[in-house]
């Protein structure tokens, strides 16, 4: 059930049970880092790969020495910088942490998120919280409390914490030789985090071992077959499918004999169409549609955050 008592989602926790807590980026099925069983929970609930690491929440740059250990300096500006907030950061784990949290590898995915449910949620726990985005893998990350229960009804309980202010997952950098990597972007955009650190090298996926979540080729996808193309009606040209939904940046397109809905983003504001990207994927795939076409974003900004997850959305795209 849907819930907005905090002592009730705090109680859950406590009895190692899963919660679906809201972030600012989308809402996380989260549990106690501690207990494995909860956490083997959290991978069955979701179905996802054991190969895949999840990203535990804590509460305040204070508590980040209760996870990771040999922390690098830049790895503190950059939290200093932007946490809370929607960057996680990959470090050496402590050993106390869970090899099922970190998918059997060395370093742990660690975050503080900025939403105050959830930072009240945290603050008055004794343990920090692993917590994927809410969704089976692969499908479209929920954004609002509905779409959570969508995916999972009554099976977890759901803290309410309104629509998501940011509405795409936290950008995830790690250090290889001290140096910061990109191994997800998110909704920190690139051009942020150069700002603090200068050029930055982008590897973001991995289909085998993953070192962060979200690297996978296939992701992010509605039930809904995707195409992504750069240009509407060339593409809209070679379709036969009936109902058609048309996800835009720029192209203007009113043709309602192809198409049965149309969602535009606004080009000149990158940041409200990466917020509504995935409740407007939710949206379009509620309307039993043959197809699905979005087109792709200038790169600036969080347009390249954008057309990533449309990317992955689209992999090995096949028309029913």
């Amino acid at each position: 059930m849907i819930v907005t008592d905090l002592e009730h989602a705090k109680r859950a926790l406590e009895d190692d049970k899963n919660l679906i807590i809201p972030t600012e980026t989308v809402y996380g099925l989260a549990g106690n880092i501690y207990n494995d069983e909860t956490i083997n929970n959290i991978y069955r609930l979701k179905q996802r790969p054991s190969n895949n690491p999840l990203i535990v929440h804590i509460s305040s740059t204070d508590a980040l020495g209760q996870v990771a250990i040999d922390i690098p300096d830049i790895a503190y500006t950059l939290a200093e910088k932007f946490w809370p907030g929607a960057l996680t950061l990959v470090l050496k784990k402590k050993d106390s942490i869970s090899n099922i949290v970190t998918a059997g590898k060395a370093t742990v995915a660690v975050r503080v998120p900025n939403h105050n449910t959830s930072l009240s949620l945290l603050k008055s726990l004794e343990f920090p919280l692993a917590a994927p985005s809410a969704n089976p893998f692969g499908k479209v990350s929920p954004t609002s409390a509905a779409h959570a229960y969508r995916y999972f009804g009554e099976k977890v309980d759901i803290l309410e914490g309104g629509k998501c202010a940011l509405g795409i997952e936290s950008t995830i950098i790690g250090f290889e030789e001290g140096t910061p990597v990109i191994y997800r972007l998110g909704s920190l955009s690139l051009e942020e985090i150069e700002f603090q650190v200068g050029n930055i090298n982008i590897k973001n996926y991995d289909n085998s071992s993953p070192i962060a979540p979200g690297m996978m080729l296939k992701h992010y996808a509605p039930t809904t077959p995707l195409l992504l193309t750069d240009n509407i009606p060339e593409t809209l040209k070679n379709k036969s499918a009936k109902r058609i939904g048309l996800l835009l940046s720029q192209t203007e397109y009113t043709d309602r004999e192809k198409s049965t809905i149309i969602i535009i983003n606004n080009k000149s504001n990158s940041l409200l169409a990466a917020k509504n990207l995935y409740s407007d994927l939710h949206h379009l795939d509620s309307l039993n549609l043959d197809l699905i076409i979005a087109e792709k974003w200038d790169e600036n900004g969080l347009g390249k955050v954008i057309n990533d997850r449309l990317t992955r959305a689209s992999y090995n795209f096949q028309e029913n």
